[in-house]
């Protein structure tokens, strides 16, 4: 039953996993195929996963650990492992080839131009899925076509017209904008590279996802040099893509004992809470302007491929206000002596807010409990994006934009 913490705006769903059939698109073999091709991208390398020591001994918890894409490709957004990705299996694809077979300078040989020519890749985005995909048309000689939801920020839109790309902000929320970018692919003969399936639409997401399993099969390498094993695992949601992947591709690698999903959304997009909280095992959607600065998790309607993991595996499901991915941004930009600063955006820093509240909040503490987050516990994070808006990063750090006010 989904409960509430009312002078917080905040509500939350705790269950016991049912668990399922493991999802092998997600195994091991597979999250090997995708790093093999991005270890061939122009100056590839893993990213940090940022150990907060003085953190975790303050707040009486045994690791909290943060892998930061602040870094990913000087990009500033971990979106372009799953674009890459699947922007060249779709050229494999179109070549008849297996994409374990060859190197990627082939796709940017000539010869592959004068067998498939120019395609044109569209796709909606708040920004970083349609930077990254602007980026891998860029790279690979492609051209782009990015549609952006009404409100857009002009610092993303830049980023993604600095790759060559043409975009167009609409009027429209994140999913009409994605209905948008179908429609003209259907009418133009493009490409819809989208983060989302519907019916009859679901290699190409399902390939994003994979893609998403580098920033994770590099986190858990990292860990286990460290000797640390996950307990508790936190991600954010919006369709579902992301979080979908790594929880499935850490229930394949830690198959016989998994460690703790939480999943986490903003209040008025929080499509997943709202599919689980209704109990019939079928994803449901959330309508209105999805308004929220976590941009990046302001979609309203779930991603099949991943409802099915998610619906399945998380112990815990939340929906937040604003003020706890602004609190996550100030934590990370200042931490206790000893640890490293962390550039998180508003849809990065989501997790460390949370977890403030959870071990400092008394009103929180038995939705702690439940999650059984103590000292023994081994709590990781994604931080998705870095500030890819300077502008609102700079308000909530300097002048404490989204402060909490307790209703």
């Amino acid at each position: 039953m989904k409960k509430e913490i009312p002078e917080y705006a905040f509500k939350y769903l705790v269950k016991t996993p049912k668990g399922g059939t493991i999802p092998k698109s997600f195994s091991e073999i597979a999250s090997q195929k995708v790093l093999r091709l991005h270890r061939q991208l122009p100056d590839y390398q893993p990213t940090n996963l940022v150990r907060l020591s003085k953190l975790a001994q303050s707040w009486g918890i045994g690791e909290v650990l943060v892998k930061d894409e602040s870094t990913r490709f000087s990009l500033k957004a971990f979106k372009v492992l799953g674009g890459s990705y699947a922007v060249a299996r779709l050229l494999c694809q179109k070549l008849r080839v297996d994409i374990e077979n060859i190197d990627y300078n082939y796709l940017l040989s000539d010869e592959v131009r004068q067998r498939i020519g120019q395609i044109t890749l569209t796709t909606a985005t708040d920004g970083n899925h349609g930077r990254g995909i602007a980026w891998a048309a860029q790279q690979l000689k492609q051209r782009a076509v990015i549609y952006m939801p009404k409100g857009s920020v002009r610092s993303r839109v830049e980023n993604i017209r600095s790759h060559g790309a043409t975009v167009e902000v609409t009027d429209l929320n994140y999913d009409d904008a994605v209905r948008l970018s179908c429609r003209m692919a259907q009418e133009n003969g493009w490409y819809v590279i989208q983060d989302t399936a519907w019916e009859g639409y679901t290699e190409i997401p399902l390939w994003i996802m994979q893609g998403y399993m580098t920033m994770c099969t590099e986190a858990v390498s990292q860990m286990s040099q460290e000797g640390i094993r996950p307990t508790h695992v936190f991600i954010q949601a919006g369709v579902g893509a992301l979080a979908g992947a790594m929880v499935g591709y850490l229930v394949n690698k830690f198959q016989d004992n998994p460690p703790r999903f939480i999943i986490m959304e903003p209040n008025n997009a929080a499509c997943i809470l709202a599919s689980a909280a209704a109990g019939d095992g079928l994803p449901h959607a959330v309508t209105g302007d999805l308004n929220t600065i976590m941009v990046g998790l302001a979609c309203g309607e779930p991603n099949p491929i991943a409802w099915e993991i998610l619906r399945d595996f998380p112990s815990c499901y939340i929906s937040c206000d604003n003020f706890v991915a602004a609190n996550g941004i100030r934590i990370l930009a200042n931490p206790l002596g000893g640890d490293d600063a962390v550039e998180a955006g508003e849809s990065g820093s989501v997790g460390i807010g949370l977890l403030d509240l959870l071990a400092n909040n008394p009103d929180f503490g038995k939705l702690k409990q439940e999650l059984k987050i103590g000292p023994n516990s081994n709590l990781l994070f994604f931080n998705t994006e870095g500030a890819t808006d300077p502008e609102n990063y700079r308000e909530i750090l300097w002048h404490g934009k989204y402060p909490l006010t307790v209703i």
